[in-house]
C-alpha cells in the first residue's frame, strides 16, 4: 500500500504548530506495517533551505500552469528516518518568506503547491493508492483529482483522505480564483459544490470530494458538526457524516521522555519519581521562586489566546495566587493576556512567573518540574500539550472539549483512577473550583496524588499506537 501525505508543515523541517508535528511523526510510525511505503510532499520554503538545502537531493524539474501563469516546478527530495520527503520548490511562493502563512498571496502559493503535486505524481513514479491530505492548504487535492484530473487513468483508482485539524481555517477565496488559479470553469462548480457565504472554500470542497474525512479526536468530530464548533460548516459535515471519523493524535514518545530529555536535570520515570522533585527545585532556583518541596507548581506553555481560555485564568487568578501555589507560565500571544500576566508576575514575585517568550528548554524544564499543567482551552481539535505533561508527571487539568476531553481521565475518587482533572463548563468559576479540589487531593491525599502521576505517566500515547488507527482506514478504503 502506497501512501503519500500532503501538507504545508511537518516537523523537523518545518512546524508551526500541530499538524507539522502530526506530520512529522505519522510516517515514522507507519513503517511498522511492511506493506506499507509512506511519502511526504511539502513546499520548499527558504528556513528550510537554509537549515537542510545541503542534504536535498534534486529529482527534476517541470512547470506547471497556474491558471495563466507557467511556473517554475523543482523537486528535491531528503530522506529522513527511512522516509522519503519531497519538496516542491518555487522561489516566488516560497523563497525570500520567514513565515509559512500569512500572506496576501496564500491563495496563489498554496493553488500552485496542490497543482504541482498532481502534475508530478506520475514522474515521481508513485502514484499512490492513498492520497492523504491536511488543511485547506492541500484540501482541493481530491476535487483537483477527480475533475481537473480525472483524464489521467493512473490517478482513477487513488482513494482520497482529508485530515481537518482545525476548522477554523478554511480557505475562504474570490471565486474568480477557480479559473485564475486552477484553469477551471465557474459556471459547473460554483452552484454551491465549492462555494460559501459567496466564497470559493477550500476545506467545504475537499469535505465534499474526499472519500474520507477525519478529525484528530473523536469528539472534536462530534463537536464539528454543531454550530457551536462548524464554523460554517456544521451542515456539511453533518450532510457528510457517514464518512467522518476522529482519530487521536499520538506525540513522540522518545523525544518526550523523562529519562532521556536532554532538557531535564535529573531523569525520572513512572517507577522512581525522586527525579522529578529534584527537577522541579531547579525550575524554581532558575525562575527565581522560592525552592519548596511542599508547594504545589502550577505550570502554563500555550500561547496566549482567547482559544486557549485565558481569559478564564485572568479572571480567576488574583483567587487562585490566594492559595499556597506556584504559577510559571511561558508563552506569548494577545498583548492584552501578556501584559495582564507581567502584572501578576510584577505583584506576586514569589507566586507567579511570568515568561513572555518561548524556550524550548525551558517549556521541558515545566513540563518535567510543575505538578499541574493548566490547559482551560475553549476549544481543542487535540492538543498534544496534555499529554506531554502526562508523560513527565504533570498532572493536566482541563476544559472537557475536543482532545482534552479523549484524553485525560477525570481523577475519580471512589476508585483512584484517572490521569488529571477536567471541568465540563466553560466558565472561570468551573475552572478555579476544580483547581482548588485538584490542590486538596495534592495536599491531603498524597498517596493517591502519586497514583495518579503514575497512571499519566503510563498513559499510552505513542504515535505507534494512534498510528493503527489511520492504518485500519486506510485499508478499509481500499477493500
Amino acid at each position: 500500500m502506497k501512501i503519500l501525505l500532503v501538507a504545508a508543515e511537518a516537523a523537523p523541517f518545518i512546524k508551526t504548530g500541530g499538524l507539522g508535528d502530526v506530520i512529522g511523526a505519522l510516517p515514522k510510525s507507519l513503517k511498522q506495517d511492511a506493506t506499507t511505503e509512506t511519502r511526504v510532499i511539502l513546499p520548499y520554503y527558504q528556513k528550510i533551505a537554509e537549515k537542510y538545502g545541503d542534504q536535498a537531493a534534486d529529482v527534476f524539474w517541470t512547470f506547471v500552469n497556474v491558471g495563466w501563469r507557467h511556473q517554475y516546478v523543482g523537486i528535491k527530495k531528503i530522506e529522513l528516518d527511512g522516509t522519503v520527503f519531497y519538496f516542491v520548490d518555487n522561489a516566488d511562493y516560497f523563497g525570500g518568506r520567514d513565515d509559512v502563512y500569512g500572506y496576501d498571496d496564500d491563495g496563489e502559493r498554496f493553488a500552485f503547491f496542490q497543482l504541482a503535486v498532481a502534475e508530478v505524481m506520475e514522474r515521481l513514479d508513485f502514484v499512490p493508492d492513498i492520497l492523504h491530505v491536511n488543511d485547506y492548504h492541500t484540501a482541493l487535492l481530491p476535487f483537483l483529482i477527480k475533475e481537473k484530473y480525472k483524464w489521467i487513468q493512473a490517478f482513477s483508482q487513488i482513494k482520497t483522505v482529508l485530515t481537518i485539524h482545525n476548522i477554523e481555517f478554511q480557505g475562504y477565496f474570490d471565486p474568480n480564483t477557480l479559473p485564475d488559479l486552477f484553469g477551471m470553469g465557474m459556471e459547473r462548480y460554483m452552484d454551491g459544490t465549492v462555494r460559501l457565504a459567496d466564497c470559493f472554500n477550500w476545506l467545504k470542497t475537499g469535505i465534499l470530494y474526499a472519500d474520507r474525512v477525519t478529525t484528530v479526536s473523536p469528539t472534536y468530530a462530534e463537536e464539528i458538526k454543531t454550530p457551536e464548533f462548524g464554523k460554517g460548516l456544521e451542515v456539511i459535515l453533518r450532510m457528510e457524516s457517514g464518512k467522518l471519523t476522529g482519530l487521536i493524535n499520538g506525540i513522540d514518545t522518545a523525544l518526550y521522555d523523562p529519562m532521556t530529555d536532554p532538557n531535564l536535570a535529573v531523569p525520572f520515570n513512572a517507577a522512581d519519581l525522586s527525579g522529578k522533585y529534584a527537577n522541579k527545585k531547579i525550575l524554581q532556583e532558575r525562575l527565581g521562586l522560592p525552592v519548596r518541596a511542599d508547594v504545589p507548581v502550577i505550570g502554563i506553555v500555550s500561547r496566549l489566546t482567547y482559544q486557549k481560555g485565558f481569559n478564564l485564568v485572568v479572571e480567576e487568578m488574583s483567587h487562585i495566587l490566594e492559595h499556597d501555589v506556584q504559577v510559571v507560565l511561558l508563552g506569548t500571544g494577545d498583548p492584552r493576556f501578556e501584559h495582564d500576566f507581567v502584572y501578576f508576575g510584577q505583584t506576586y514575585p514569589d507566586k507567579f512567573s511570568a515568561n513572555i517568550t518561548f524556550n524550548l528548554e525551558l517549556a521541558q524544564m515545566i513540563y518535567g518540574g510543575s505538578d499541574i499543567f493548566l490547559m482551560p482551552s475553549a476549544f481543542e481539535p487535540c492538543g498534544l500539550s496534555q499529554m506531554m505533561s502526562m508523560r513527565y508527571g504533570t498532572l493536566p487539568l482541563v476544559h472537557e472539549t475536543g482532545g482534552l476531553k479523549d484524553t485525560v481521565q477525570p481523577y475519580n475518587q471512589f476508585d483512584g483512577s484517572g490521569t488529571g482533572f477536567s471541568f465540563y463548563e466553560f466558565s472561570g468559576y468551573q475552572m478555579a473550583q476544580t483547581l482548588f479540589y485538584a490542590l486538596d487531593v495534592y495536599f491531603n491525599q498524597p498517596t493517591a496524588w502519586a497514583n495518579l502521576q503514575k497512571q499519566a505517566m503510563i498513559a499510552d500515547f505513542s504515535w505507534d499506537t494512534a498510528s493503527l488507527a489511520y492504518l485500519e482506514l486506510y485499508r478499509g478504503l481500499l477493500n
